[in-house]
């Protein structure tokens, strides 16, 4: 459980720091809200792709948390930075709400985290933040100048009492029980070169000082994939350091002995950011990434969610809503606000896990048991009964399991696998075309079938997965399948 504190008591008038950085002046112990005293503004080139943009920081009302305003597009929509609307993690954080868009917003959240301000719109005309020189420093400049301004609202810390892990392949992040904000981290890359590790405990002065320098960097034979596929049309040596072979490509020395492992805790800071809220605990990662990084913020979301939840299990319904209680509305739901399951290498999902994540149920549910996730590959059951009802026509004394089924079966598995990239966490998987369909030898009663699929290609909501049916090790059935993400 996460309880939410008001923050740390103090005597009337005096100053104390937030965990996540800040002055806060702190009134008969309350701690509140700060935002910035006057807008900032600040031009520059996105990294990923390439576009000149304009960011104007502005104060905010209490409550209004971080917020970006696309300026240039029509209606000026706004995307609340929160992890529900936290839509890509391949090599940045992305934001996204309707048609509105925001790219590249770890290292402007994290400033905003080390700096202490809870509320601020914002304005971009493009699709990125500037760039700046890779790291924090521009924003946190930026911040600085402007000043903060204490608001009349009470600000809430979220407190870890629980621990709580999250692994993806050789990536691991933590979060442990602290009464202030502290980050140790290991980073290296698949090879192990330049392993660093750090460990530092977040105040504005650690902040500004040990980490909003810390540059983004990458491995000069990532760079050519990075091209191909659409990124870093804003990026050179001014704006990252290239790691090629033993040398560091910079156009200025390292600033820190830990540069690499630094900003790998720079962007745990803008990402875990997306919570909502600043948090007090020890968080502990190895070889985190912006997938991994936003996965534990939606647990950690989901423990500050559960005793509202519980509480509102608990409590009598609204009265317009007894009026139109009918049996249809109040049967139970094995859906709703229950935790999903963390769809992971080596995790292992029995039947209830998996009817926490797909909305089938009797007689469409066509997978019974997760038995294996690895890498973009996943396994599952489907045991094949004789009162499966099918059956009844399908055909009378020579019952055949449908084909057509096997297909579905194909795609839930599938649909499964989707969860286990952090952009996707809590969405549902349509099913919308089936290529390539192969029916091989009949399926019967009694046979248990593993359906494998692996996932060949991503690209936003749209997934396209292979997939095999198997029944005592020989192929029954086979198919590529393409299906689209949406919200719950």
């Amino acid at each position: 459980m996460i309880p939410r504190t008001k923050g740390y008591q103090a005597s009337s008038g005096c100053q104390t720091h937030l965990p996540t950085g800040g002055m806060i002046v702190l009134i008969s112990g309350v701690l509140y809200q700060q935002t910035l005293r006057q807008p900032a503004k600040l031009s520059g080139v996105g990294l990923h792709s390439g576009n000149r943009v304009n960011m104007t920081i502005l104060p905010a009302p209490p409550n209004t948390g971080i917020r970006f305003r696309r300026v240039d597009l029509e209606g000026k929509p706004e995307i609340e930075a929160r992890i529900e609307n936290v839509n890509e993690t391949n090599r940045s954080t992305s934001l996204a709400k309707g048609n509105a868009k925001v790219h590249t917003v770890e290292h402007v959240l994290a400033a905003f985290s080390g700096c202490g301000i809870d509320n601020a719109i914002v304005e971009l005309d493009a699709t990125e933040p500037p760039i700046g020189d890779g790291s924090s420093q521009a924003y946190t400049h930026l911040i600085l100048t402007a000043g903060s301004l204490p608001q009349d609202q009470e600000r809430e810390v979220f407190a870890i009492h629980t621990p709580i892990t999250f692994e993806n392949g050789d990536s691991t992040i933590n979060v442990f029980p602290h009464d202030r904000l502290k980050i140790t981290c290991t980073s290296a890359d698949k090879q192990g070169r330049f392993t660093q590790f750090f460990s530092l405990e977040i105040t504005p002065e650690t902040w500004e000082k040990e980490l909003s320098r810390a540059r983004t960097f990458c491995f000069f034979e990532e760079i050519e994939f990075l091209i191909k596929n659409g990124l870093i049309k804003g990026g050179s040596l001014e704006t990252a350091v290239v790691i090629r072979d033993d040398a560091i490509l910079t156009t200025e020395p390292l600033r820190y002995n830990e540069e690499f492992v630094r900003h790998k805790i720079l962007d745990i800071l803008g990402d875990l950011s997306l919570v909502g809220a600043p948090i007090t605990g020890h968080i502990v990662a190895v070889k985190p990434g912006h997938a991994t990084n936003c996965a534990l913020a939606r647990l950690i979301n989901q423990q500050i969610r559960r005793p509202i939840d519980l509480a509102q299990s608990f409590a009598p319904p609204p009265p317009e809503k007894l009026k139109g209680a009918s049996s249809s509305t109040t049967s139970s739901s094995t859906t709703g606000n229950d935790e999903l399951p963390i769809v992971a290498d080596g995790q292992v999902l029995d039947t209830a896990k998996v009817m926490k994540i797909l909305p089938h149920r009797y007689p469409f549910l066509m997978v019974d048991k997760i038995t294996k996730i690895e890498g973009t590959k996943i396994s599952g059951l489907k045991n094949i009964s004789v009162n499966e009802p099918i059956f009844q026509g399908h055909f009378p004394n020579h019952p055949i399991f449908p084909g057509v089924l096997q297909l579905e079966a194909i795609a839930q598995v599938a649909g499964i696998l989707m969860l286990k990239q952090a952009e996707n966490y809590g969405k549902l998987a349509y099913f919308m075309t089936a290529e390539n369909v192969k029916w091989r030898k009949p399926v019967h009663p009694g046979d248990t079938m593993v359906i494998e699929v692996e996932m060949t290609k991503m690209r936003g909501k749209i997934g396209r997965a292979k997939g095999t049916c198997f029944v005592s090790g020989e192929i029954v059935s086979e198919a590529e399948v393409t299906f689209i993400l949406l919200d719950r």
